[in-house]
């Protein structure tokens, strides 16, 4: 898939861990589509993929057992071998109970058990486990790469499944049916104004304390943004679950719901207005402590949010199912996860926090911890590191168990070299472009 191709080049191209995680992700899925062509869900597809790495090595040991040799198969081999089973553990109890009772043929034994021993060391000394271990995980991947096979269970329900809502007419249970739909529709519309009143007070807290009135003191804003990030999951996850419960059936089709329609919307705007909430608390927390891989995630977090209330607001409007939820939603994450693995965060950030070291904390200690990548944008001159360190001094209290510029300089110079050296030790299979450029530009190198 494109997907798939696509992730490959970013492993090259950007060589970072999330890439090859994404494209592991990628290959995976692409595994699954192969199994299953049709399918209308990426969950589906990683459903499908995960029951096909074990299903594909219980067919293979299958293909294995039914393997002729002559006119017998392994399977019929070791089949008809079960009638040596009991004989043998009966010779391997007497063979105990002589040696016990024999001193001169419990030697005779020991040495031959011995001999045995010495044959197997012989034969194995030579056997690099290492490699017996690799040939197996490439056969488990393999297999699960080339054996096609699928979950009857799965397919059915995915050919099932669709993103629009129809009605069930309950025959038999009219009257107590609708009953029952106006009951509901009164618990949801109350339910719906307490929690847009008790969002709405929320909102208007951070309209206040974040967007308008935010001062910063010098302390620290780790809880000032997670504490917000950690209730906008909470409250995202329990607006979808609500939303998927009012609006999973009949409730749809209600001719008096435009109220709870209304409702639905504006607690789904105001969870949105959250999320912009935490993506200005977040924004502030870069403005004075530059940027980090969490930081970048919270971003990519608010966008996935953002989509995903998004979503939930067409359900409502267009009586989408909840499948659609999940169609829809999973496929943007898995687009975000391949964009974003395209991206070299590592000299991204060394880059923004090295350019706006006069108005945000320089942490050196973590920028020391980039990767090789990242070192062209980490290598300063002593005389700098002084002089960014004066202007930190002058807005940032600098404990003293962090990392000094000496120590900094000397840690990236000693990176450096050990760079150099595993580059040019490098196998051309290993080649990717972020360190070659990183290497050129660090030793002014032309090929």
């Amino acid at each position: 898939s494109i997907s798939f191709l696509l992730t490959s080049i970013f492993t090259v191209v950007v060589h970072s861990k999330f890439s090859y995680f994404i494209n592991f992700l990628a290959w995976f899925l692409l595994i699954g589509n192969l199994n299953f062509p049709n399918a209308k869900s990426l969950i589906h597809s990683m459903g499908i993929a995960f029951i096909s790495l074990f299903k594909s090595q219980e067919l293979f040991i299958k293909k294995i057992f039914k393997a002729k040799m002559g006119n017998l198969s392994l399977g019929n081999l070791i089949y008809k071998s079960r009638i040596f089973l009991i004989p043998l553990l009966i010779i391997s109890l007497f063979i105990v109970l002589y040696s016990l009772s024999n001193s001169v043929f419990s030697d005779i034994i020991s040495k031959s058990l011995l001999s045995i021993e010495n044959m197997f060391v012989y034969i194995f000394k030579d056997i690099d486990f290492l490699v017996v271990f690799t040939f197996l995980v490439c056969l488990f991947f393999s297999n699960f790469y080339l054996i096609r096979n699928s979950s009857q269970f799965i397919v059915e329900k995915d050919l099932k499944s669709s993103g629009t809502l129809f009605r069930k007419k309950k025959i038999g249970k009219r009257f107590f049916g609708f009953l029952a739909l106006k009951n509901e529709h009164k618990s949801a519309i109350f339910l719906f104004i307490i929690l847009n009143l008790i969002l709405l007070v929320l909102n208007l807290i951070d309209v206040n304390w974040v967007w308008i009135n935010f001062e910063w003191q010098g302390e620290s804003l780790k809880d000032f943004v997670h504490q917000g990030t950690y209730l906008l999951i909470l409250s995202i996850l329990i607006s979808i679950a609500l939303v998927l419960y009012y609006f999973r059936g009949n409730l749809n089709f209600y001719k008096k719901n435009s109220l709870l329609k209304k409702l639905s919307y504006i607690w789904i705007i105001q969870n949105g207005f959250l999320a912009l909430s935490v993506g200005i608390r977040n924004l502030r927390y870069i403005e004075h402590y530059s940027l980090a891989f969490k930081r970048i995630g919270v971003i990519i977090f608010l966008i996935v949010t953002l989509y995903g209330l998004y979503t939930v607001a067409i359900k409502i409007k267009k009586k989408k199912s909840s499948f659609y939820l999940f169609q829809k939603n999973s496929f943007f994450v898995f687009i975000v996860l391949v964009l974003s693995s395209g991206i070299n965060w590592d000299s991204s950030i060394a880059k923004y926090n090295f350019s706006h070291v006069d108005a945000s904390f320089l942490h050196l200690d973590y920028l020391a911890t980039l990767s090789d990548k990242a070192l062209p944008h980490l290598e300063f001159n002593i005389e700098e590191l002084n002089e960014m360190h004066e202007l930190q001094k002058g807005k940032f209290t600098i404990d003293d168990y962090l990392m000094t510029a000496l120590e900094y300089k000397n840690r990236i110079e000693t990176r450096k070299m050990n760079f150099k050296t595993d580059w040019e030790s490098k196998h051309f299979l290993s080649w990717n472009y972020t360190e070659y450029i990183a290497y050129k530009k660090l030793f002014n190198t032309e090929d």
